[in-house]
């Protein structure tokens, strides 16, 4: 298949859709718009079948446990809990992309870590029917940093108030008991704190820490280790920390959490990347190198932890590069000319599969280093492998064929969570902040679809018949557009930049309903300005 090749371009299209009559979609599409926050319809019906599986799959995965009150996203097929290293940024996701009870379940997938929490400060690494589990830390995305986006977006004071406290408790674990070295860096025991099952990273070593203890250390050659991911947590945790204390009037506790962010960033930089490699690496304890390259990297660019010029490099020689990380379904999780690349792909694997967790986490930093194309692109890839698994959200595939690893159940809810988002990211309109974000990229080239959300009282929608496309705002629509760009918009629909999203040059043609008729040429990633 041709990667350059996407949904608005017939990929999908080819052989496995069923035209709706004109009135059935008409009518199902207001009834959609009448009865929901969001909506998404359209005449591709395959493209509807594995949306509507994956809301179906997040809704049968809303679970009560005894020992929290609430109903949390679980993470589905074979993992019967919540886990710190995912549960907090699923939770959202899902409430920027499902209904409206999906934003108490967003906040329950923090406030459930928070309730549970030692009086020592120690968050649990996960939660089931049991109870909670803390032989592990098992970080990833920071809580602090989801739990900021999710209170920040819907003006939740008490989820601020108790993230601050709670994940400066937290923080405050982490310095006590994973930097037993006193090098200021995060210190990985096992192979569960990071997170990378089964991945050649760990070889030979423990999987969590003794007597279900994360501040034990186990025996193991070389630990305990210097790790990149962690120390990349605990710097983006810092960050967030720095913005909800500046938010709660803190500005000395602002001040020294941005201080105590970008000592441990200078950190990461100077010990555990390797320039020679253009990655970042495990140290061990004779200060070596553990030279796998794993998605260890992209979880460090997860929280923006390279400058510019070193996220170049690393972008050139590791995660664009085709023979490393930029596989035709990307990122598998260790690259694909390491020699430690695990075939052939068992399950769970992180030794070498393309995982779903590693794919939802890519727009945190895709997006902010400015590879928009790119982003599109690996969306892309994944809507095409989960349109042919027909609604069997599976954990992980290969990733030079896009098949899912058939041992594992369907279920899984990062699986959905990414269809949901990747449709919405290719296709479909969206809030960033102040502005409106629109993807105009038609999902079925001979047919409609619409894309509507509510902000408030308000309405967008962004609705396509075959390559043409309207934007609307309530009843005034906002303008016609050809071409496939991203429009950025004020609330009220004045235009303010547009960006290229496609891999290819792009003529784009705006026709506004407030202001002239504007064509023009956008590159793959590059930014116009529009506004007056």
């Amino acid at each position: 298949m041709n990667r350059r090749q996407f949904v608005g371009q017939g990929s999908l299209a080819a052989g496995a859709l069923v035209l709706h009559g004109s009135r059935a979609w008409a009518e199902r599409a207001e009834a959609a718009v009448a009865d929901a926050s969001f909506a998404f319809n359209t005449e591709d019906a395959g493209l509807q079948r594995i949306y509507d599986a994956a809301l179906a799959t997040l809704a049968g995965n809303a679970v009560t446990f005894a020992s929290y009150p609430g109903p949390v996203l679980v993470e589905g097929s074979v993992y019967h809990g919540v886990w710190l290293e995912c549960a907090p940024q699923e939770g959202e996701v899902y409430e920027r992309v499902g209904p409206e009870a999906a934003r108490q379940l967003a906040r329950n997938n923090h406030l459930i870590f928070f309730a549970l929490q030692k009086e020592d400060g120690q968050l649990p690494c996960s939660v089931k029917e049991a109870g909670p589990a803390f032989g592990q830390i098992q970080m990833v995305v920071p809580i602090a940093a989801t739990a900021w986006e999710l209170a920040q977006r819907t003006g939740d004071q008490e989820l601020l108030e108790k993230a601050f406290a709670a994940c400066a408790r937290w923080d405050e674990w982490l310095r006590r008991y994973r930097d037993t070295r006193g090098t200021g860096l995060c210190e990985g025991f096992c192979t569960y704190d990071t997170g990378q099952d089964n991945s050649p990273r760990w070889k030979g070593l423990a999987n969590s820490c003794p007597d279900g203890d994360a501040r034990k250390c186990p025996p193991g050659a070389g630990l305990p280790r210097l790790c990149p991911d962690l120390s990349a947590t605990v710097y983006g945790g810092r960050v967030a920390l720095a913005a909800m204390a500046k938010a709660l009037g803190k500005n000395d506790e602002a001040n020294r959490w941005t201080e105590d962010a970008e000592t441990i960033r200078q950190l990461i930089i100077g010990r555990l990347y390797d320039p020679v490699d253009g990655a970042f690496y495990d140290l061990d304890t004779d200060n070596k190198f553990v030279k796998v390259r794993s998605s260890t990297i992209m979880t460090v660019l997860g929280e923006h932890v390279p400058e510019p010029g070193v996220f170049e490099d690393v972008w050139n020689r590791q995660a664009h590069n085709p023979k490393a990380f930029w596989a035709p379904y990307p990122f598998p999780s260790v690259a694909l000319n390491d020699p430690q690349f695990v075939r052939p792909i068992p399950r769970n694997s992180w030794g070498g599969a393309t995982q779903a967790l590693t794919a939802l986490r890519a727009p945190r930093w895709m997006e902010h280093y400015g590879k928009s194309a790119e982003m599109s692109e690996l969306a892309h890839q994944w809507v095409e492998a989960l349109y042919r698994a027909n609604g069997e959200f599976r954990q992980q595939m290969d990733p030079l064929t896009g098949e899912f690893t058939a041992a594992d159940p369907g279920g899984y809810s990062p699986a959905a969570l990414v269809c949901l988002d990747f449709i919405w990211r290719l296709h479909g309109v969206r809030q960033q902040g102040e502005l409106l974000e629109w993807n105009v990229r038609t999902p079925y080239e001979r047919g409609r679809s619409r894309f509507m959300r509510k902000v408030g009282t308000t309405t967008m929608e962004l609705n396509y018949d075959g390559a043409r496309a309207e934007l609307r705002i309530g009843a005034q629509r906002v303008a016609r557009v050809s071409g496939t760009v991203r429009l950025l918009t004020k609330q009220d629909g004045d235009l303010d930049s547009a960006v290229g999203i496609e891999s290819s040059e792009q003529q784009v043609t705006i026709d506004p309903t407030r202001s002239i008729k504007r064509a023009f040429r956008i590159a793959p990633n590059e930014r116009v300005v529009l506004r007056a």
